[in-house]
């Protein structure tokens, strides 16, 4: 079964020549032979390697020397700045990179709320132009996901993590999925689809995370598995399981059928971004 994760991070220690902005919640690097490591000691083929905003936040160059690095294994994804009037710009480099397979904007980070703002729906409008689906991390934001998502049809639009907001650290929210019904109401719009990435770190039971299936089922359920994509967002979850227990809840499970494991833990993701890792 190919199997490719649809978020990973790679950063290197805090240095001068590439300083951090911020921290990031996990260990003190994890580079790219790090997290190729990782992944091939769980028979993880790929993954799409998402620039970390928290440390270096509009500059993907550590992202576009990992892939040099690791040719085939990982898919790009860059977050852009909605309020940069030359976004479109960057987009359109950005698409020319070699490896590149999205862009990501970072809603809950100063970024307007309003549906109409002209800069995010610029960024959404370069997104079809150049064939780049929009990543959106937007818990808290979901109704404004959902106006953009009507606003911007031909835009291949993908929720992060489940739409919902997911702990750094113990214990998880007393009522995780509490915001699900908003989510379910992405699925309405057929330009839409989610990631199921870091859903483990929702769990209030230990590994393998049996309390997270009934709420995944409705996502499920309501999106089609064919608009569902499974991933880690390894490293934010380091300190609530490890990267075999997030690959094993899933590959493992009894509640998927082969047919949807494949689906979801690598077919999705192949259709919605036109990728696929090379592993030899």
């Amino acid at each position: 079964m190919l199997t490719i994760d649809a978020q990973v991070h790679a950063y290197e220690r805090n240095h001068p020549g590439r300083p951090w902005a911020a921290v990031l919640h996990g260990p003190p690097e994890v580079t790219g032979d790090d997290m190729v490591a990782a992944m091939d000691a769980v028979g993880v083929d790929g993954a799409l390697l998402v620039s970390p905003f928290a440390m270096y936040r509009y500059d993907a160059s550590y992202a576009v020397d990992v892939r040099a690095r690791h040719p085939g294994r990982f898919g790009l994804i860059k977050p852009v700045d909605p309020s940069d009037p030359a976004v479109a710009e960057t987009v359109a480099d950005w698409a020319a990179t070699p490896g590149t397979v999205g862009i990501r904007i970072m809603m809950n980070r100063g970024v307007s709320e309003d549906p109409a703002d002209p800069g995010i729906n610029r960024v959404l409008a370069a997104g079809a132009r150049h064939g780049l689906p929009v990543n959106i991390l937007c818990w808290g934001r979901l109704e404004q996901a959902r106006a953009l998502a009507a606003r911007n049809p031909d835009t291949a639009i993908v929720i992060d993590h489940l739409g919902l907001q997911q702990p750094f650290e113990p214990p998880p929210p007393a009522q995780p999925f509490a915001d699900l019904p908003d989510v379910l109401k992405l699925a309405g719009h057929q330009n839409v689809a989610i990631k199921i990435t870091g859903a483990c770190t929702l769990s209030r039971d230990a590994f393998p995370f049996k309390d997270i299936w009934d709420p995944l089922a409705r996502i499920f359920d309501a999106f089609g598995i064919a608009r569902c994509m499974w991933g880690t967002d390894w490293t934010r979850a380091v300190a609530l399981l490890t990267y075999q227990q997030g690959v094993d809840a899933f590959r493992d499970t009894d509640r998927l059928s082969d047919s949807d494991k494949r689906t979801l833990m690598g077919g999705t993701l192949e259709r919605v971004y036109r990728w696929r890792p090379k592993t030899s």
